[in-house]
């Protein structure tokens, strides 16, 4: 199948298989959320897909969503009377079906797709992965502005419209989000980025290359992401404390993390034994490697970055300096997966549809799971066709999907 087009690949109705109806019904059974036998509305798998759906297709209403996917819809054969789309109905059936089903489902299926074959998806026998945040507008209804707040404009004065804050772990090489968390992003109880990034850090795996930005870092949340397996390779603040303890041979050098709780003497002492070599206890320091480089002005501004690197990966024989730094740039990657949501999918400057904040939950993970279906897609098809995944246009992946379905009622998205 290497150099089909993707137009081929679409054409087989791939997608379907990256959020299998066996999936769906296990979500939903997980959440408590099946159909009563008494029940004669629109049946909770078909709300699900419909969520879907949306997110492909934000442009148009629900009886419109609904007519496109009809072929798609029975397909799903589930048991129960006719149902009719009204855009009344649909909304019922999203309120009852709730935004739990979507997270447990994203849960479920969202997972690296890039292989050994993928293009720029390794270093080593690490994966690259990469943790950012984004935001989301939502309409400004009572119930969401109760919710989520308005964020500080300007002048000072609240914003028109509040915000959600999403969190999320992404694959480099294929841009699909493989973890994710939601919250307020202003209001009286804010979720910061670093907050719902710990509730992420639990779940990163061995094998495992975690880049991120210098908000990120903390003592505590270094420990937490550290004590999984994973390796980690963060930016850090100019101003953190890092003593050189060994200059290594490819420039970068050995320094030690020091617990902040320990101060004057107790961390002269840490830092002492580290430079003797000595065993540390994980709860008060850990060895680390520092790698430093300059970037040039870039703008004309006579300005020079020195980006300061921090890496769990002590050996450069695992991976050298120059192949750190080159990997650190992969992180950008995490960018390019927010816009093709918030603005491939989404649309430039557009507000989510939900009134109320448990749909906005939903339709945010809606939209997760399929940018992930799409993002697998395009990663399996560059991946045949020995290309990096970059070269495969996300917006004209979407444009194929939506005329592929407009036009062939029997096409499953």
């Amino acid at each position: 199948m290497a150099g089909s087009p993707l137009t081929d690949w679409i054409s087989l109705g791939v997608l379907t298989s990256f959020v299998p109806r066996d999936a769906v019904d296990e979500a939903i059974e997980a959440t408590g959320k099946n159909a009563r036998r008494s029940d004669t509305t629109i049946p909770p798998q078909v709300a699900a897909y419909f969520v879907m759906a949306l997110a492909l297709f934000a442009d148009d209403d629900y009886e419109a969503v609904a007519r496109r996917l009809a072929a798609t819809l029975d397909d799903l054969d589930v048991v129960g009377p006719r149902w009719e789309p009204t855009s009344g109905g649909l909304t019922k059936a999203r309120q009852r079906l709730g935004s739990a089903p979507l997270a447990e489902l994203f849960c479920q299926v969202a997972g690296p797709v890039a292989d050994l074959d993928t293009v720029g998806a390794f270093l080593g026998r690490w994966r690259l992965m990469s943790i950012d945040g984004l935001e989301w507008d939502v309409p400004a209804s009572r119930e969401n502005i109760a919710a989520f707040g308005l964020p500080a404009g300007r002048d000072g004065a609240p914003g028109a419209l509040p915000k959600v804050r999403a969190v999320t772990v992404s694959e480099c090489a294929s841009h699909a989000a493989v973890l994710a968390a939601l919250g307020p992003a202003s209001g009286a109880r804010p979720a910061s980025e670093q907050a719902l990034a710990r509730t992420l850090y639990h779940r990163l795996t061995s094998d495992w290359l975690l880049l991120a930005d210098r908000n990120f870092y903390s003592w505590t949340d270094w420990c937490t992401a550290t004590d999984t397996g994973a390796a980690l390779l963060w930016r850090v603040k100019a101003g953190l404390r890092l003593p050189p303890l060994r200059a290594l041979p490819d420039g970068s050098y050995l320094t030690v993390l020091v617990n902040p709780k320990a101060t004057g003497k107790a961390r002269d002492a840490l830092v002492a034994a580290a430079r003797a070599g000595e065993p540390l206890d994980p709860a008060t320091a850990r060895y680390a490697r520092l790698i430093e480089y300059d970037v040039p002005d870039r703008e004309g501004d006579g300005k020079h970055e020195v980006i300061a690197l921090l890496t769990t990966i002590l050996d450069p024989r695992e991976a050298t300096a120059t192949a750190l730094a080159g990997a650190y740039q992969q992180r950008w990657e995490h960018e390019t997966g927010n816009r093709q949501l918030k603005t491939y999918l989404r649309g430039p400057g557009k507000v989510l549809r939900s009134q109320h904040p448990d749909t906005v939950y939903q339709e945010i993970w809606g939209y997760l799971l399929t940018h992930h279906a799409i993002s697998a897609l395009t990663c399996h098809a560059a991946t045949a066709a020995g290309i990096d995944p970059d070269r495969i246009r996300f917006l004209r992946t979407v444009r194929i999907i939506r005329d592929r379905i407009a036009t062939d009622p029997a096409f499953s998205p």
